[in-house]
């Protein structure tokens, strides 16, 4: 496969350390195109599991890119992570094995972890030793975090948690995940209060993993369940009872990252691609595809410097989450009607597309329904 024509910023950029940056993954996604390491895929951060290419990526020093040098990190800006992340991301590469853990888990341990959860997870991160998953979502709660029915209770040395989280992508091949538990009766009149987090070893005994099987027949997300799993006390995350603040500050990570409108970047580039050498008929859909895509670019990158200047930035990454899926979907479904013959000529094409497709229904719903977030831009903005 060639070099796409369509890019993310023109050839112009005006910070010379992120161009040069962005010049250097491209040629390395060019050469890896060429030996053939991977096929380029449409969700690729979530479905592309390749602790081979994840482990290449840690050689180049492009995972763990804003952990500070003395946890094995590279202490570089977000803004130089947001350049490798964007570029992988719209190449279609396999990174889901370490995307939680570099996106999410990373920030998190750095605002929230103990020092001695930082000296033993961030270096394996770094190295492209250690995956995460997140724990989160349960059965019949939908985005309302604060419904949350996983129960931890005090124990010798510890805690012993007991529920079930659901939609928990990766569980099934990665190493731990952070849980969000109830740590206190709910109080319906303070619906946020009494929430902690915990790490959990996915090998821990208790603990079972139960795959659930898209409709395309692909397996990413899980259903996990806890029975009496022993946390001890070194694997309380963050503070007791601060379990909301902290996971409000983690969605930050979650929903504003450029994967939250590039997950069908692929098919915009071979649509585009097809443009070239054919004659000059415009096609006013492609052309608010590729804006609203460079929009949110820029969108995206904004909220990366909030998150570098400590700022909270819930709301902003809030307004990407709602448009960027809706755009990715924008794209599958635009992508889906151009097909036409190329379906029989062109069976990359033909299963890119027919991956976006099967994929197209849960854009909007993982990471926080667009519905939900509406109602979270809404507050955010003071309106009532």
């Amino acid at each position: 496969m060639t070099a796409p024509q369509l890019r993310l910023v023109p050839p112009a950029a005006a910070d010379t350390t992120a161009d040069g940056l962005r010049t250097e993954v491209r040629a390395f996604l060019a050469e890896q195109l060429a030996v053939g390491a991977f096929t380029p895929s449409v969700d690729s951060w979530l479905c592309g599991w390749d602790e081979a290419f994840t482990a290449t990526l840690a050689r180049r020093g492009w995972l763990g890119m804003t952990v500070p040098q003395r946890y094995g990190g590279h202490g570089r800006t977000f803004g130089e992570r947001f350049v490798v992340t964007e570029e992988l991301l719209a190449a279609g590469a396999p990174v889901a094995a370490h995307w939680i853990s570099d996106r999410q888990i990373v920030p998190s341990l750095l605002k929230y972890g103990t020092e001695e959860q930082k000296s033993h997870f961030l270096p394996q991160i770094v190295a492209g030793e250690c995956f995460f998953a997140i724990g989160m979502s349960e059965p019949d709660s939908g985005s309302d975090l604060a419904s949350v029915r996983t129960r931890a209770v005090p124990f010798d040395g510890g805690w012993s948690l007991t529920g079930t989280k659901v939609w928990t992508s990766g569980a099934h091949l990665a190493h731990a995940f952070i849980v969000l538990a109830r740590t206190a009766p709910a109080d319906p009149a303070h619906r946020h209060d009494g929430l902690s987090q915990f790490i959990v070893d996915l090998r821990s005994p208790g603990v079972e993993v139960r795959p659930i099987v898209s409709m395309n027949g692909q397996h990413h997300f899980n259903e996990v369940v806890l029975d009496d799993v022993f946390i001890p006390d070194e694997r309380v995350f963050g503070q007791i009872g601060q379990g909301w603040t902290q996971v409000t500050s983690e969605l930050a990570f979650e929903r504003s990252g450029p994967e939250r409108f590039l997950s069908t970047f692929p098919l915009l580039t071979h649509a585009v691609d097809r443009t070239v050498g054919a004659p000059a008929v415009p096609d006013a859909e492609l052309g608010r595809l590729v804006a609203r895509v460079a929009g949110l670019h820029h969108m995206s990158t904004a909220v990366a410097g909030s998150l570098q200047r400590g700022e909270a930035a819930d709301v902003p990454a809030a307004v990407v989450k709602v448009l960027g899926t809706t755009v990715e979907g924008d794209v599958a479904d635009f992508a889906d009607l151009a097909t036409g013959d190329e379906a029989s000529t062109d069976g990359q094409w033909a299963a890119l597309v027919a991956a976006a497709v099967d994929q197209r229904p849960g854009f909007t719903l993982r990471g926080g329904t667009n519905e939900v977030l509406r109602g979270v831009i809404a507050r955010g903005l003071g309106m009532r």
